[in-house]
């Protein structure tokens, strides 16, 4: 019989949940809002969630996964450092909650871990995924498995510098990472109030607006630059690139693969291959899957 798991993506917004079996097909699914602020309720919105799909399973799942915002601890347990969101979440055990094993990641290393056991990044030895939205998370794959390094920090190249002389610092404290260069988080700043979103500032920089082009272009620049920068560390086979930013599709791609041309080194003609993720706002919930299903080999 095909072992099955339940993955759960722990949002400040949403709460996502899946029900699959370890080939990657999806069985059932479910969202609900999380009320960031009512603890008591996101915790037991998880706990429901994952009961209705045991019951639905016929009472047997083999592995339960869970990710979230935050780094985790270094069994994978919990959640160990979140601050000034889910307030309730750091230190809170989910294995005691649910009273069963919860194997629980960092959203981002969960979205790595779906591209990994499923999608762009399956058969691959060694990736970087890096996700484009609010901010700039990333993943590292590594010999096949996902590494998530001392403190479970590993991956966050969303924090590479790409402008050491600005005086921003972003929440890691590292100036002029790509987080704050690229992230929709401070768009309207960097285009004094112009745009407030990657949306609307690439539908300009379609039309031929100038302010759009060099904002945008400039945004993508730093990105090939950090992209270039990672490749010479990890020697990667292919990045991966997920989150809402890669719906601008080829005029992300495009100019990307043009600023690539002039960074990456290319030892005998060797280039990285760039790749959209296969999954969107599911990542979470799969990736959660993927790393609980790792945890029974």
């Amino acid at each position: 019989m095909q072992s099955l798991a339940i993955g759960i993506d722990l949002g400040s917004t949403n709460i996502k949940g899946i029900l699959m079996d370890t080939e990657g097909n999806i069985l059932q699914e479910a969202k609900h809002e999380t009320n960031e602020q009512d603890d008591a309720q996101w915790k037991q919105t998880v706990f429901e969630m994952i009961a209705d799909f045991k019951a639905k399973a016929g009472g047997k799942v083999d592995a339960i996964g869970l990710s979230a915002p935050g780094l985790a601890d270094t069994e994978n347990t919990c959640i160990e450092y979140m601050p000034e969101r889910l307030p309730g979440i750091e230190n809170f055990t989910w294995s005691d909650w649910i009273g069963e094993k919860v194997s629980v990641l960092n959203d981002a290393h969960a979205a790595m871990m779906a591209e990994a056991t499923f999608g762009a990044a399956k058969g691959l030895q060694h990736a970087i995924l890096l996700s484009l939205g609010t901010g700039v998370g990333g993943g590292l794959l590594l010999h096949g498995k996902l590494y998530q390094g001392i403190s479970q920090m590993a991956g966050h190249i969303g924090h590479t510098t790409v402008n050491a002389e600005t005086a921003w610092r972003d929440i890691t404290n590292m100036p002029g990472s790509i987080e704050d260069a690229i992230g929709n988080a401070t768009l309207s700043q960097r285009s004094y109030g112009k745009f407030n979103s990657t949306e609307e500032l690439v539908k300009s920089f379609s039309k031929g607006d100038h302010f759009a082009t060099w904002l945008w272009l400039s945004s993508v620049q730093k990105l090939a630059v950090c992209i270039a920068s990672a490749i010479n560390i990890i020697s990667p086979e292919a990045v991966i690139l997920s989150g809402g930013i890669i719906q601008a599709d080829h005029l992300l791609l495009d100019p990307l693969e043009d600023f690539l041309d002039l960074y990456e080194w290319r030892p005998g003609g060797k280039k990285t291959a760039i790749k959209f993720a296969h999954f969107s706002d599911r990542a979470g919930a799969i990736g959660a899957a993927g790393f609980a299903i790792s945890k029974m080999k």
